[in-house]
């Protein structure tokens, strides 16, 4: 009996050991909390997938860390545009953008970017996730902006689009569509350079689909006036559709995706880089207004300004590989030419007098 016993406590044991988990938002970011982001290099043929199912061992060991870049999670009332995303109870602050969520148990959802709310909130984040799990949202109209007092767009098109039955264009209104589908397709064990941790794959697709709208008057009669679809030729509607992999973990040292990759619609990857979880790093500073630094226009497709209150500073601008591009020293202000660059994703990096890193996002266009 007592070998019995033993036989069935070591069973339960192996059982408890490879049991999947369950990720809640009590899991998740939460405000205070700060994200140390990494970003490595990687061609799309050396990234492996891996498989789904059941007890997955999802070995990322080896990445590398090129540029890492922190993400904070304030109280949304303390921030500049709090008040004006009364709904959102977290707010991130990534490369210098306010992103206003609303986190709850059912879900992470995003209601606003800076100073633009949203229609309708997106999700970004069903819960709890557990495996197998599938869950889909849409359409949804998520941005449905309307600019009065046209002055862009000729009166003459009205008479072309309703063949006769209006005459001026006085307004112009911009949808943007979303439809996403999610899928926990896997469990196991993630395998990252800060350690290994118990996790879960997510596999997203979210289509976003952008329509132009035109108000047409009728100036004669006005049974005609209304809003047509804008002229196909002129403004095509646009149709976008992402997809990626996420692992999401219920250990307290994660608190968010612990590696992102984007892959196309096969399922393969088509990432010039992975995002992936990292541990702190001395001196290095994403809140630009702490520092009192500022970068900008960012996305630029010439000039980039430096400007700052500290003196014996200086700057290192890279790729998406780590690269080094450029590096120069500077005193309060400097301006950086990109004029010459392609269009892209780098990396700037600031070193103030201070002792303190600034990593900063740029986008050439």
């Amino acid at each position: 009996m007592r070998t019995k016993l033993v036989t069935i406590t070591l069973a339960l044991i192996s059982i408890n050991a490879f049991t999947q988990i369950t990720v809640t938002d009590n899991d998740i970011i939460d405000v205070g909390d700060n994200i140390y982001e990494a970003l490595d290099s990687v061609s799309g043929s050396a990234i492996q997938i891996g498989s789904s199912g059941a007890n997955q061992t999802w070995d990322f060991s080896s990445l590398q860390e090129n540029v890492v870049n922190i993400i904070e999670h304030v109280d949304p009332s303390s921030t500049q545009f709090g008040s004006m995303h009364p709904s959102s109870n977290l707010c991130t602050l990534d490369d210098g953008q306010y992103i206003y969520m609303n986190k709850s148990s059912t879900g992470l959802d995003i209601v606003g970017f800076d100073d633009q709310q949203l229609f309708n909130p997106i999700l970004a984040l069903p819960l709890p996730l557990t495996y197998p799990m599938q869950y889909s949202t849409g359409p949804i109209l998520a941005i449905n902006d309307k600019e009065e007092n046209n002055a862009f767009i000729p009166d003459s098109l009205a008479t072309v689009m309703t063949f006769g039955a209006a005459h001026t264009i006085d307004s112009i209104n911009i949808q943007l569509t979303l439809e996403s589908s999610y899928e926990i397709d896997g469990w196991g064990n993630v395998i990252l350079p800060m350690g290994t941790f118990s996790a879960l794959r997510l596999y997203v697709s979210t289509t976003n689909t952008q329509e132009i709208f035109l108000y047409c008057t009728d100036t004669l009669f006005g049974a005609s006036s209304g809003w047509y679809p804008a002229p196909q030729q002129l403004f095509p509607t646009n149709t976008e559709t992402e997809y990626f992999y996420q692992w999401w973990s219920n250990d307290p040292a994660t608190k968010m995706g612990v590696v992102h990759i984007d892959v196309d619609e096969f399922g393969n990857s088509n990432s010039t880089y992975i995002q992936f979880l990292t541990i702190p790093q001395a001196n290095l500073v994403s809140n630009l207004e702490s520092i009192k630094v500022n970068v900008y226009p960012n996305p630029t497709s010439k000039d980039l300004i430096i400007t700052t209150d500290l003196i014996n500073c200086s700057y290192n601008l890279t790729d998406l590989k780590g690269s080094k591009l450029l590096f120069n020293e500077f005193n309060n202000s400097t301006i950086i030419d990109l004029s010459s660059f392609s269009s892209g994703t780098y990396f700037l990096q600031i070193y103030t007098g201070e002792g303190d890193i600034v990593t900063k996002k740029i986008v050439v266009e």
